[in-house]
């Protein structure tokens, strides 16, 4: 079964997201080939993306409060997001190149920012209300 968000502003998010989830795979299959990428070329071009991003998520719906197939997929979004995240950090534990380290460091950041702009997203549409 392939669920699509039905939010336009959702869609974009996700696209956002999905872009820089291709870039983390390209830069952890280098480092399996053996190179460690230049950090300081991919922070210019996230930041930016970043920034797009933020942009994107603080602009609140005026839709329904609830809209069931896309909080779904939020909260299993989220759920990834949160899990990577936990992986990632695990895997910074365990390389002893600094700047590799530093790579995973970066990849990490940024999956905590996925998280953080899915739960602004959901919360601004009344998905996820913390206490």
């Amino acid at each position: 079964m392939h669920l699509e968000a039905q939010d336009p502003q959702l869609k974009q998010l996700f696209q956002q997201y999905a872009s820089q989830e291709q870039q983390h795979l390209n830069t952890v299959n280098q480092m399996l080939g053996g190179q460690v990428p230049n950090l300081q070329h991919q922070q210019g071009q996230q930041n930016q993306q970043n920034k797009q991003m933020q942009q994107s998520t603080t602009m609140s719906g005026l839709g329904a409060a609830q809209n069931n197939p896309d909080a779904s997929l939020c909260q299993d979004m989220l759920t990834t997001e949160k899990y990577v995240s936990g992986t990632y950090d695990t895997t910074i534990f365990e390389f002893t190149n600094s700047q590799a380290r530093q790579v995973l460091n970066h990849i990490q950041k940024e999956e905590q920012q996925h998280g953080e702009g899915i739960f602004n997203y959901m919360q601004s549409h009344g998905m996820y209300n913390p206490k």
